[in-house]
This record gives C-alpha cells, sequence and structure tokens, in this order.
C-alpha cells in the first residue's frame, strides 16, 4: 500500500473545486425557477397541473443525464462528460429564457435537468479519482457544498433581479421580463464551467485502464501528490485487471441482480431522499407561512436556512475525514429522525381556521416547529447531504465506478421527484403524517447504516474491494463476514 502525500496539494484542490462547479450549476439550475414560477404561470396562463410538471420536468431530465453520464465517462473520459454538461447547462439557460410558449420551456428545462444528471455522477466520481485517501472525504464534499451555494446564489439572484425590476413579471435589460433573465443569468457559470473543464487533467484511473500510463503518471505526481507513483499505477492496474477476471465489467450480479455494492449505493441515494430534505427546500415558503409568517418573512426565512445548509456542509467538510462517514452517518439519522419526529408531533396540533386553505400552528407549537425544522436541517447538511457523495465517490470498484455512481444517481433523482410529487397529496392527509413518514424513513437509515455501511475513512480507493462483497460493518468500523 502506497503511503499517501503528508500535505495536501493546492493544484488537486485547485481541480477539485473545477470539478465541483458543476455542482454549483446543480444547485442554480434545480432552484432558479423557483423565483420565475409565478411570473411564467401568469404569461403563458398554465393551470396549476402544468405550472407543477414544468417546475418537476427538470428532475426527468436529471434521472436520464444520470443514467447515461456514467457509460459516456467510461467510453470517452470524465473531462468530456463535464463539456458536454457545461454545453446542457448553457443551451438551457439561454432557450428557457427566451421560451415562447410552455412546452418548449419545458423542452429546455429537462435539457437542463440531463446537465444536472451528468454533474451529479461525473463531479463527484472525479473528485474521488484525484483526491488523495486522506484528503478525499474533505475534497468529495465540495460537491455538496457547491449544490448548496448553487441554491443560495439561485435564490439571491433571483432576489436581486425581481427587486429591481419590481416584480418578477416586470420589463429588466433591454425590455426582456425578470423572470426570464432569472433563468439566462445561468449561461455565465455555465460558460466558465466549460472553459474550466478544458484545462482539467484526465482521471488517472481512467487513464491506466486506457493503457496511457505516461498520462497517468503525470497527473498522479503534479495533482494528487503521490510519492510513490509506479507503485499506485501497479495497484491500479492490478484492481482493474482483477475486476475484469471477476465480471466485473458491468454491474449484473449477486442475489437480486445487481452486485451488492451497487445496492448499498443505490440505498444511499434513495435515504437521503426519502427523509424529505427536498420538502423543506421546494415548500419551505408555505411552512413558514404555517408557523405565522407573512409572505416577505417566510421568503426571508427560506433564504436564510440556505445559508445555514452552506454552514453545515461547511462543518460536514471539516469533520468528514477526522470522524468518519459512518459515526457521522449514524448521529445525522438520529438527529433527522429525532427533529423530523417532533415535527410530526408540531403539526399534530395544527388549526385550519373557517376559509381557511393552509394549517396554522398555535403557540409553543409553531415555536417547536420552527427549531426543528432547522435542526433537520443542520442534521442533514452536516452528514447525509454531503456523505453520500462522498460514499458514492469511492465505494464502487474501479472499473464500474462511474457506470455504478450512475444508476444510484438516477435513483436519488427518481426519489427525489416521488418525494416532491407527493408532497402535496400526503399534506392534505395531514403535515404530522407526512413529516411522521420521513421521520420514520431517518430511522430506517439509522439501522440500514448500523449494518451494512462501512467506514471507509482513509482508505485507498484500490483497497475496497472488500465492499463489492456485502459484507456488514464491524465494531470498529472494518468489514466483518456477512
Amino acid at each position: 500500500m502506497s503511503t499517501p502525500a503528508q500535505t495536501l496539494n493546492p493544484k488537486v484542490v485547485g481541480i477539485s473545486i473545477a470539478a465541483a462547479v458543476g455542482g454549483f450549476l446543480f444547485g442554480f439550475d434545480t432552484s432558479v425557477i423557483n423565483g420565475a414560477v409565478g411570473a411564467l404561470s401568469a404569461e403563458f396562463s398554465l393551470g396549476a397541473g402544468l405550472t407543477g410538471f414544468a417546475v418537476s420536468s427538470a428532475l426527468l431530465g436529471c434521472a436520464v443525464g444520470a443514467w447515461f453520464a456514467g457509460g459516456l465517462a467510461n467510453r470517452f473520459g470524465r473531462i468530456p462528460v463535464m463539456v458536454i454538461a457545461a454545453i446542457l447547462f448553457f443551451v438551457s439557460a439561454i432557450g428557457s429564457g427566451l421560451a415562447f410558449g410552455v412546452w418548449d420551456l419545458i423542452i429546455w428545462r429537462v435539457v437542463g435537468g440531463l446537465g444536472v444528471g451528468a454533474a451529479s455522477v461525473i463531479a463527484p466520481a472525479y473528485i474521488a479519482e484525484v483526491a488523495p485517501a486522506k484528503y478525499r472525504g474533505r475534497l468529495g464534499s465540495l460537491q455538496q457544498l457547491a449544490i448548496v451555494l448553487g441554491i443560495f446564489a439561485a435564490l439571491l439572484s433571483n432576489a436581486l433581479i425581481a427587486n429591481t425590476a419590481g416584480g418578477a413579471a416586470e420589463s429588466y435589460w433591454f425590455g426582456v421580463a425578470a423572470w426570464r433573465w432569472m433563468f439566462m443569468i445561468e449561461a455565465a457559470p455555465a460558460a466558465v464551467y466549460g472553459v474550466m473543464a478544458l484545462f482539467l487533467p484526465e482521471s488517472p484511473r481512467y487513464l491506466i485502464g486506457k493503457g496511457e500510463r505516461d498520462k497517468a503518471s503525470k497527473v498522479l505526481y503534479d495533482f494528487t501528490g503521490e510519492l510513490d507513483v509506479n507503485l499506485k499505477i501497479e495497484q491500479i492496474r492490478h484492481s482493474l485487471e482483477r475486476e475484469s477476471k471477476e465480471s466485473l465489467r458491468d454491474l449484473l450480479g449477486g442475489r437480486f441482480g445487481l452486485q451488492p455494492i451497487v445496492w448499498l449505493g443505490i440505498a444511499l441515494s434513495l435515504f437521503q431522499q426519502l427523509v424529505g430534505i427536498n420538502v423543506i427546500f421546494y415548500y419551505s415558503t408555505t411552512l413558514w407561512q404555517s408557523v405565522g409568517f407573512d409572505e416577505s418573512q417566510a421568503l426571508l426565512t427560506s433564504t436564510i436556512t440556505s445559508v445555514m445548509n452552506i454552514v453545515a456542509t461547511i462543518i460536514a467538510i471539516l469533520l468528514v475525514d477526522r470522524v468518519g462517514r459512518r459515526v457521522m452517518l449514524l448521529v445525522g439519522s438520529a438527529g433527522m429522525a429525532v427533529s423530523l419526529g417532533l415535527m410530526a408531533l408540531a403539526f399534530s396540533f395544527g388549526e385550519t381556521a373557517a376559509g381557511a386553505e393552509s394549517v396554522s400552528l398555535p403557540d409553543p407549537w409553531s415555536t417547536v416547529a420552527l427549531i426543528s425544522a432547522n435542526a433537520f436541517v443542520m442534521f442533514f447538511g452536516t452528514t447525509w447531504g454531503p456523505l453520500v457523495w462522498v460514499l458514492l465517490g469511492e465505494i464502487f470498484p474501479n472499473r464500474i465506478r462511474a457506470s455504478a455512481l450512475a444508476v444510484a444517481a438516477a435513483a436519488q433523482w427518481g426519489a427525489n421527484w416521488a418525494v416532491s410529487a407527493t408532497f402535496p397529496t400526503l399534506s392534505e392527509i395531514g403535515l404530522s403524517f407526512a413529516y411522521g413518514l420521513y421521520a420514520a424513513f431517518a430511522l430506517l437509515s439509522l439501522l440500514f447504516v448500523a449494518r451494512w455501511v462501512p467506514e471507509t475513512k482513509g482508505r485507498e480507493l484500490e483497497d475496497m474491494d472488500q465492499l463489492r462483497l456485502g459484507r456488514r460493518p464491524a465494531a470498529d468500523g472494518t468489514a466483518a463476514d456477512g
């Protein structure tokens, strides 16, 4: 086993940040429509159903983009997929801003979703493959930090444009409606991402798989900071050959059709969404109004919540390579289960005034709900938010990493859509029922981590082979026979 570099090479930080710009666009693209939805609904005379479909249409593209990104990355390399994603973001931004009807808007949003899906796969895979084991968790968490920064940037740019224009439906630069500029502003970071991607080195593990040993050696030495490049190349080459001999060219195998490690990645992705985190972000204004805030206060509180999410992710970056993935996930699951349970309890005391459609909470339950919702965001943001991306980038064997991550990410987008689409129906049954259901999933995630998720802190990617066998973690966090 090679000795990891003792210091963090600034170059690997730089290329990891550049790769994570895809995550920034991921967060920006999925959130930017929030500020435009009212104005575009009015301009195109949309009903509730079509408005909802226009808002969620990008998620369909996300799932498709994630599904195909892995195969493209394995065939053409990680960098070309980043460039393709940047082009998709750019085209979607301009097309959405110039849309002449709801159906072409939906098409452009799906195009952007394809870019989001590709970025959600390629950034964590690339960062995991260039990062030294000692710092892989920290660098892998940059993806989630970039996502939450993208969400905040979208909310902030929406607010600035709308306030400057006097409303999202009002004219802005060159007589073009403000809501259209909300979309088109994304073209700038998309162009930056595409240009930066062109100057990134290719993943050394991809290069070795293609027989380009000299290029891989240069990347490992110049960027990763590997002290014994030849030994590391032999380890990577040996792991690729071993996986080939064991018929690991695809994801099939195991008791239920897929390899156990692929199911592990899918389960991590599903639990990340099934706890209901995007309900807080997609429906937060309604939530805060239910605890007594007016619309402007609710919008401000939603922005503050996004800032909290950024702070939580920074905390995760500082802790992940010191505390480890497994312990942090266990704490996060327990904290989410308690905070969501308290939200469910609080909303069981909700009151609906005569003629009113929304639920309001009496004191002290409005305070309990407010504190619990923010505690939930903090527990998620410091654990499951960033760490799932870290684990997805590192748990899969070298040869199937991009493809397996694509399947897991597609499952994640599917779960995201399911949770977002079902929340209005669940809330009609009762918000207490909805949050109680998410609390149950948080509790299940605790049991899942305790039983199946091993510790990967400090391990080289080439030492992850045993994770393929579906082994459960022993008391010390290492793998034991299951």
